[in-house]
């Protein structure tokens, strides 16, 4: 039975993972992944271009997994009304535990370059931006949403790069959850929040909220949008205003 181009391609695609998973990507060679797949040599040639156009597609298709679940498990959440912190400690488990137990797939899509051309990596992204907006419009968050994906998106990173650095008998199982709880601290408001962050979380809930205010109109909106942007933006600079004396009489 002939296998058609798309089965033939994914043949490969999971051939090429296994070896990855396996053996690194020093095992990834068209020889290897021929004969595992049961394809010619020159196939995986015609299909992917050569050994790095492979090993793009099997970093692909491996994260899309992954971030397939995630989806999912946000979704869920949302819909279950899970609270928003839990639902962001537990995706942050997950990321910690996939990289370190895909740790080829992990460095792949380290690389900058690939990262911007990974439709998987984009969509991982989006859905922490998702998480981040529920704790946004919880009142939760006393920066703006897009520094706090940066944070835990970098704090992530950094976290499962130093896991895979150090031995695994060395390795301390603590790190993860520290990481998180640091970058935690720094951006969200206490509970109850208190001046000046109680201003800010509210202005950033608000802000999550704006494009929903159908009440205004788009110019309103938009000006609303741009006053938020400034209070959540530079706490430090009103905070340094309201502080020098004599600012009340000015």
């Amino acid at each position: 039975m002939v296998k058609s181009r798309a089965d033939t391609r994914a043949a490969i695609v999971h051939a090429a993972a296994w070896l990855l998973r396996e053996s690194g990507p020093g095992a990834v060679t068209t020889r290897g992944v021929a004969e595992r797949a049961g394809v010619q040599a020159p196939t995986i040639y015609r299909l992917f271009g050569d050994k790095d156009g492979l090993l793009d597609a099997v970093a692909e298709h491996v994260m899309a997994t992954f971030v397939s679940d995630k989806a999912a498990r946000v979704a869920a959440a949302t819909a279950a009304d899970v609270d928003p912190l839990d639902d962001l400690r537990a995706s942050w488990r997950k990321q910690i535990e996939f990289g370190l137990a895909n740790p080829a797939v992990f460095r792949l899509l380290s690389d900058p370059e690939r990262v911007l051309g990974s439709p998987a990596a984009r969509t991982g992204r989006q859905i922490l931006e998702t998480r981040i907006h529920r704790l946004a419009t919880a009142g939760r968050l006393r920066v703006p949403e897009p520094h706090a994906v940066d944070l835990i998106h970098a704090a992530g990173i950094g976290t499962i790069q130093t896991l895979l650095a150090t031995p695994q008998e060395r390795r301390d199982p603590r790190l993860g959850d520290a990481m998180m709880e640091a970058v935690l601290g720094r951006i969200l408001a206490d509970p109850p929040p208190e001046a000046p962050d109680g201003a800010i979380a509210t202005a950033v809930a608000l802000r999550a909220l704006a494009p929903q205010l159908r009440v205004l109109s788009d110019s309103e909106r938009q000006l609303l949008v741009e006053w938020l942007d400034r209070i959540t933006e530079t706490p430090a600079r009103a905070a340094q205003v309201a502080e020098t004396p004599g600012s009340a009489n000015r």
